[in-house]
């Protein structure tokens, strides 16, 4: 899933051009802005502001200590496959009291990642359920922390109660490749028959 560089494209895309549109959602600090980051090919576009204070009732931070930053309304990433195709990557944010933005995000996607932390499983429950209520393919991308206790994908599908055939992959949000391949398996989950 090689992707052209950005400038390739600075006369403007042709009427052909299509671009699949993904959401990214998952748990707070699970590191969706760290996965499009990583597979973006051009710098993407983050809202992410300091935590402060008097977040700190609301934005748990128990596994995720070192975390300064949250996401307050979206990332956003491309990867351009060709001449007439891009992903355009949409992070939605993980708190709930930001959850008014996934209806809009989510309008006209392909599908989803669901990024999950198996240390805080039950954070992704949420998107899990957005998007099985809403029939929009998605793939749960357990993002393998550092220090993270390891699971396999059949612990994983059985704890999250998934629907028959929902992918599980492991990933590693920083890296590019993996995170390629998360993408791969959406795509390829969403051209299935239904």
């Amino acid at each position: 899933m090689d992707s052209a560089r950005s400038d390739a494209y600075a006369g403007g895309f042709t009427a052909d051009f299509t671009a699949l549109k993904i959401l990214v959602a998952g748990g707070f600090g699970v590191g969706k802005t760290t996965l499009i980051g990583a597979v973006s090919e051009i710098r993407p576009l983050s809202t992410e502001e300091v935590l402060t204070e008097a977040g700190r009732p609301v934005d748990h931070l128990d596994d995720a200590a070192a975390k300064t930053t949250t996401t307050v309304a979206l990332d956003f990433g491309r990867i351009t496959l060709g001449d007439d195709l891009a992903l355009y990557l949409f992070g939605a944010p993980g708190q709930d009291r930001f959850w008014f933005l996934w209806d809009e995000l989510a309008h006209g996607a392909l599908g989803a990642v669901v990024l999950a932390d198996t240390r805080r499983l039950q954070d992704c429950f949420p998107a899990v359920d957005y998007f099985e209520r809403r029939h929009l393919p998605f793939v749960v991308a357990v993002n393998c922390f550092d220090g993270a206790r390891a699971h396999t994908t059949a612990a994983i599908t059985a704890a999250l109660d998934l629907d028959p055939g929902t992918p599980v992959v492991l990933c590693d949000a920083r890296d590019r490749a993996s995170g390629k391949e998360v993408l791969i398996a959406l795509v390829e989950h969403a051209g299935r028959p239904r």
